[in-house]
């Protein structure tokens, strides 16, 4: 009997190896953990293919390093003087503001059941549009979505 063995590194650890392989232009893909990006990224679920980008635009997924604080995966929500201002799409508030040169890499797809979801296609951008328009209602969304996972996974540890 074979098992797939998980290592769990912290974050710091892993990341920057992760930087360094992307600065020498290779693609990197992993396993997104935490619940900042759901519902378009679920973590321990879903896994993100990153890459080294030029050119960041609003409404794009990064990898950014915030001083003091480590690594974020979120999404560029606007821009402000010469930085970008970050935040999860699991988030109601709070925002970051990180540098261009903060940004280490930028989510390209991401890999959700098997399949693959280009992040800037057309159909993901009406997404992300719709999911930023309902900012003001996301606290209800979000909370009857978590109930939901949660109802899901009870129901399915029942052995019925």
């Amino acid at each position: 009997m074979t098992q797939e063995e998980k290592v769990t590194l912290p974050n710091d650890m892993l990341l920057a190896d992760v930087v360094s392989l992307l600065s020498s232009g290779h693609t990197v893909t992993l396993r997104a953990k935490g619940d900042s990006m759901f519902p378009f990224i679920v973590g321990g679920r879903d896994c993100v293919v990153l890459q080294r980008s030029r050119s960041v635009r609003v409404d794009d997924i990064v990898l950014a390093r915030l001083p003091g604080r480590g690594y974020v995966l979120h999404r560029v929500y606007s821009t402000a003087a010469d930085a970008f201002v970050l935040m999860g799409d699991g988030n109601v508030c709070g925002t970051e503001l990180c540098r261009a040169e903060d940004v280490c890499a930028t989510v390209v797809k991401i890999i959700r059941d098997g399949r693959y979801v280009v992040c800037r296609s057309p159909q993901e951008m009406r997404r992300v549009r719709l999911w930023k328009g309902l900012l003001p209602v996301r606290r209800y969304i979000l909370a009857l979505c978590r109930r939901w996972r949660r109802w899901r996974r009870g129901k399915g540890n029942t052995g019925k």
